[in-house]
């Protein structure tokens, strides 16, 4: 009677263990299932444009040229264009205009809107504006009217070149005409002072 109990108890035992692994099979299964359902909607959420996007592309390039010379490129990680508008909106952004006389205006910041009928540009987040004879400015947002080859801002600016570096509150710089003026608290300190 004791051996019957025992393998009585051996076989509750091993049922026992063998429905755990079931169970443990059973629910592994589900979990990985469900982690690649989630994965899957998280992929097709990223995929669906937004209201009123006509268009999603990804690392995009444009370039203006004009009797065989380039006027402007335009490079972005992504784009968007808006429904019915003519205007896209960028993230990771690079503008770079080319000047009649030969100097390059290279614009990059986080985010941008193009406004596709005036060619203008607004630029957020980590701005920056550097030219190929050694000048570099700095601030967190900007305008570039195209029309006017004007750049814009009224937030704090550092620009820097070779000589000096000066900061200030807003400025406009004329790309044509080689002008540029801070316009509030401007501070200038030439690099060989000290103090």
């Amino acid at each position: 009677m004791r051996e019957r109990i025992g393998r009585t108890q051996r076989v509750r035992i091993i049922l026992l263990v063998f429905i755990g692994l079931i169970m443990i099979g059973v629910w592994s299964l589900l979990w990985v299932n469900l982690q690649e359902q989630k994965k899957k909607s998280d992929q097709e959420k990223s995929f669906k444009l937004g209201e009123n996007i006509d268009q999603q592309l990804e690392r995009i390039r444009f370039v203006e040229e004009k009797k065989g010379k380039i006027h402007w490129e335009l490079e972005a990680k992504a784009v968007q264009q808006y429904q019915k508008g003519t205007l896209l909106t960028l993230e990771e952004v690079k503008v770079v205009y080319y000047s009649d006389d030969g100097r390059i205006f290279t614009l990059s910041g986080d985010q941008g809107k193009v406004y596709q009928d005036s060619k203008n540009l607004e630029l957020v987040g980590n701005v920056v504006l550097a030219t190929s004879d050694g000048y570099r400015l700095r601030t967190h947002s900007l305008f570039y009217d195209h029309s006017k080859k004007k750049v814009t801002s009224s937030d704090p600016i550092e620009w820097e070149g070779k000589e000096f570096r000066l900061v200030g509150q807003g400025m406009w710089v004329n790309l044509e005409e080689k002008t540029f003026k801070v316009l509030h608290q401007v501070k200038t300190r030439w690099k060989g002072e000290k103090g």
